[in-house]
């Protein structure tokens, strides 16, 4: 349950920010009761409780796009394919890893979220609104610092906005796409990067195997243990794992 609990605190803190735009006033109470409204007060409460276990459920949709998940998922899955090993690590092992990743990424982030926003606003010495505006800081900051100048751009193009000022200006269902076009092109860079040297052991076997005359034997399966060991006797993990961070920096 601790390994867990920054995960749970991460995916909070980002529904909490994007519930800005879906309740201006505060939440309403949590009743499950069923009964007819005496009030039209109580059938907005029952939209604004819709609103947010909406939002509840699209909750790991906004982890995995306003992070840095995505591109760790991306490159963890493009080195499985570079090295041939097809389920080797499992989907359940990537992701988590993924995961995790993101959750140490994150936690500057979330750091700031907590001890600006969500705890100020659970002491009542904020209101929502304030709160919201200031945990959104931090994320938004994380994600202007990713996206390219070009993606943010063409979003605000299409946007028809004026050209803002400050980044502070740039609402977030701008940032947001601008973000994810960027980190999918970021995280193809990087993937690139890592089949180039699995490719030429690939071409060197095959090369090897026709010289010989091998046609009827696969060159995948005799490449594979050389690929292994290449990627063993760099710590290619460690490679993979510490560029990856060291790229959000």
């Amino acid at each position: 349950m601790r390994l867990n609990f920054p995960l749970v605190l991460l995916t909070g803190a980002v529904l909490f920010i994007l519930t800005r735009s879906a309740a201006a006033a505060p939440l309403p109470a949590l009743d499950l009761s069923i009964r007819p409204s005496g009030s039209p007060d109580q059938v907005v409460d029952g939209v604004k409780l819709l609103v947010l276990l909406t939002l509840l459920s699209l909750a790991p949709a906004f982890l995995i796009m306003m992070t840095s998940f995505t591109r760790i998922i991306i490159v963890l899955s493009l080195l499985r394919s570079a090295l041939g090993t097809q389920m080797a690590p499992s989907n359940q092992i990537i992701v988590g890893l993924a995961l995790f990743l993101t959750v140490f990424i994150m936690a500057p982030a979330y750091k700031q979220i907590n001890e600006q926003a969500i705890q100020p606003y659970l002491q009542n010495q904020i209101s929502q609104q304030e709160a919201q505006e200031l945990g959104a800081k931090p994320l938004r900051d994380f994600m202007l610092r990713q996206t390219r100048e070009k993606d943010l751009g063409l979003f605000i193009n299409l946007a028809k906005m004026e050209k803002p000022d400050e980044p502070e200006d740039v609402p977030l269902h701008v940032i947001i796409p601008s973000f994810i076009i960027s980190e999918l092109k970021t995280a193809f860079e990087i993937g690139f990067i890592i089949f180039v040297p699995f490719l030429v052991i690939d071409m060197v076997v095959a090369s090897i195997l026709m010289s010989m005359g091998m046609f009827m034997l696969p060159p995948v399966m005799i490449a594979l243990p050389f690929k292994l060991l290449l990627f063993v006797m760099v710590d290619g993990w460690f490679l993979v794992v510490k560029s990856l961070v060291e790229s959000f920096r």
